[in-house]
């Protein structure tokens, strides 16, 4: 008896996001930031400050002033997640910079996943939040002639 042929794969498929999108920190109490989406940085980047390394429990974290909001009318709240490492990350400026790197879950588009994300100074950039290609792959695909193409769950204020 010969094998039965294989049936074909239909391909996986998968939403979409524009080059700008609404998205969440739910572990960092953040329920909307902007974010820009950049495939050609590796790692996502937030906007924090104030960093310190703390101790509990014998476990490293990372204690830090998050900020979010349209540049020029910034927010900001104290949050905390556990410190994978620090890490040089090289700038679109071509700067090395050591940052530390924190993993937390974020959620866009109704799908939730944990990531890696390198906290930063992000003052003088439009999005707080720069969601790297790491972050998105095999999840998404980019479409960068649009934008918001996933809708935040509550009203934009």
């Amino acid at each position: 008896m010969s094998p039965s042929p294989r049936k074909p794969r239909k391909p996986k498929v998968l939403p979409t996001l524009g080059w700008r999108e609404w998205l969440s920190l739910p572990e960092l109490g953040i329920q909307r930031i902007r974010a820009k989406v950049d495939t050609g940085a590796r790692t996502s980047a937030l906007y924090a400050t104030h960093v310190r390394v703390i101790d509990r429990n014998g476990m490293e974290y990372a204690r830090f002033r998050l900020h979010y909001g349209l540049k020029g009318n910034r927010e900001f709240q104290m949050a905390e997640a556990q410190l994978m490492e620090f890490r040089t990350v090289r700038s679109s400026s071509g700067e090395s910079e050591e940052r530390p790197v924190i993993r937390t879950r974020i959620c866009v588009g109704g799908r939730c996943w944990r990531t890696e994300i390198t906290l930063t100074s992000r003052r003088m950039m439009e999005f707080p939040m720069l969601l790297g290609r790491n972050s998105i792959a095999r999840r998404f695909l980019v479409n960068p002639g649009a934008s918001y193409c996933n809708a935040p769950e509550t009203p934009v204020s």
